[in-house]
């Protein structure tokens, strides 16, 4: 047992201090979300003797928080994309992601989820996770009932609809509304203690313990008040999650998140893992990137409506994703964001928590109101409503279901940030691994003995611009999977 203080994450214990082993194990996972889970169950299934350990006093982690939506498909398609008619080919997933990732995007890691996604989901079942083969048609955020398949990303908007024929890939449990993610973890939860996995809770992992060539074999951790070495025989799995919740980190990696924006994540992602990675000498890539949504849909009838900035201009496409209108927001010049609609196709948002700030017969009348210039803004409805007349939008080519003119009145809702509006976010920063959980160095080194998945690495999504609900679900189980069958094979360290 050891009493060290003053233990922080970034700052390695080293092997020659250690006199003794508190625990020894094959494999010490940290984190007890989707990723976690997934690698103790596969680590398990391999022959290895996996612990997991988790700050909280239960299973769940930010998985758990989550609607628990997973993005599949490709091989042909899932069982249920095949069911609701879809044949989803493995190239056109590819060149989506692709697209989705723009210049962020990790060929590698991409083309490893799209070639074993089909593959995934049927595990997913074998687990015991429920899918029902229907599909949830309309325009939304997620399935309010029971169905299983809907769109969740740009798939049928411009520019993404260029590169890839759009397929549904979004899978819900079947569960009505927002309550997949407590029985998504629920089911992984029971397969690890089916295979007898040893779970400690209420267990703060603090740092790492690497040698002088930077190899880890194993981490210090405090249970009860005192902390505790842990020796890894094959390796370590960092599933730590993001670092949301460390104000400190998002003021320094992604400033312009902090203005109204409201973090999603659980009390542990505090980049905990990410640091102790970074402290054993992995490399942290895109940390200035996150998921950020402004839910405005449903209803369906707001994408009729333009959103404009400060200046009274369009900025993006209207039937794209929230995540990406809410990226493209945060990023305007001037104070000032409204979604402007005709009264006709005005319904309250469920979720957006904005309010009508101006009211017009005339488009002169709303300016005034919320204090726009009032030609541009004329200029901006015009034109657009007159190639929406025509079925066109010559600048953010809008989907021809979703045009329409603009007819007075109208209404203006302030979807300006720090305004009230809900801009929630989560981070998609971390450590730069392989598809099989490897940590890399800054030089593109493989740090032997360290592994991550989950948000504690960089993986499939990258950013809010080209992101899909279920992408992060879906990413956290899958690679847990892969590092926890790439460290089980690993021979043990005597």
């Amino acid at each position: 047992m050891s009493n060290t203080s003053g233990t922080t994450p970034n700052v390695p214990r080293r092997l020659a201090e250690i006199s003794q082993w508190d625990i020894e194990v094959d494999i010490p996972i940290v984190g007890f979300g989707g990723a976690g889970a997934c690698a103790a169950i596969e680590a398990a299934d391999a022959g290895a003797e996996a612990m997991i350990l988790e700050v909280a006093s239960a299973s769940g982690g930010s998985t758990e928080l989550s609607s628990a939506e997973v993005y599949l498909g490709g091989g042909g398609g899932t069982r249920v994309q095949r069911a609701c008619g879809y044949s989803d080919s493995t190239e056109n997933m590819f060149n989506y992601l692709m697209a989705a990732g723009g210049d962020l995007a990790d060929e590698k890691k991409v083309r490893a989820y799209c070639e074993g996604s089909r593959a995934h989901f049927d595990w997913l079942v074998g687990m015991g996770a429920p899918y029902k083969d229907t599909e949830y048609k309309e325009r939304a955020i997620m399935a309010p009932t029971d169905d299983c398949l809907l769109y969740t990303g740009n798939e049928k908007s411009w520019p993404y609809k260029n590169h890839a024929d759009p397929c549904p890939r979004g899978h819900n449990l079947e569960v009505e509304g927002d309550n997949g993610g407590p029985l998504f973890m629920k089911i992984l939860t029971e397969q690890v203690e089916k295979r007898g996995v040893r779970v400690e809770y209420n267990c703060r992992a603090l740092t790492l313990i690497a040698d002088d060539e930077g190899e880890v074999h194993g981490l210090v951790v405090r249970i009860d008040g005192e902390e505790k070495n842990i020796r890894a025989r094959k390796g370590v799995i960092l599933c730590a999650g993001g670092f949301v919740m460390n104000e400190e980190m998002v003021k320094q990696y992604c400033p312009r998140l902090k203005a109204g924006s409201i973090p999603i994540g659980n009390p542990g992602d505090t980049g905990t893992g990410i640091l102790m990675g970074q402290g054993a000498g992995g490399a942290l890539i895109n940390m200035n990137e996150a998921f950020i949504t402004l839910p405005f849909y449903p209803p369906s009838s707001l994408t009729y409506g333009i959103f404009v900035n400060a200046q009274g201009q369009r900025f993006v496409n209207e039937d794209s994703y929230h995540a990406r209108i809410a990226y493209q927001a945060i990023r305007q010049s001037g104070h000032g964001i409204y979604l402007i609609v005709s009264a006709d196709d005005y319904e309250h948002p469920k979720f957006l928590n904005a309010e009508i700030v101006g009211t017009g017969e005339t488009i002169e009348e709303l300016a005034e109101e919320i204090s726009l210039d009032a030609d541009m803004l004329r200029h901006t409805v015009e034109f657009y409503s007159k190639h929406a007349s025509k079925g066109q939008d010559p600048l953010f080519h809008k989907s021809e279901q979703w045009l329409k003119p603009m007819e007075p009145p109208f209404a203006a809702l302030d979807c300006t940030p720090g305004s009230g509006v809900i801009y929630a976010y989560f981070t998609l920063g971390g450590l730069d691994t392989l598809p099989t959980g490897e940590v890399l160095s800054m030089e593109g080194r493989i740090i032997p003995g360290l592994y991550a998945a989950g948000r504690t690495s960089c993986g499939v999504p990258r950013n809010a611009d080209g992101y899909a609900s279920g992408m992060s679900v879906g990413d956290a189980t899958f690679f847990g999977r892969l590092a926890g069958r790439a460290v089980a094979d690993q021979p043990s360290r005597s």
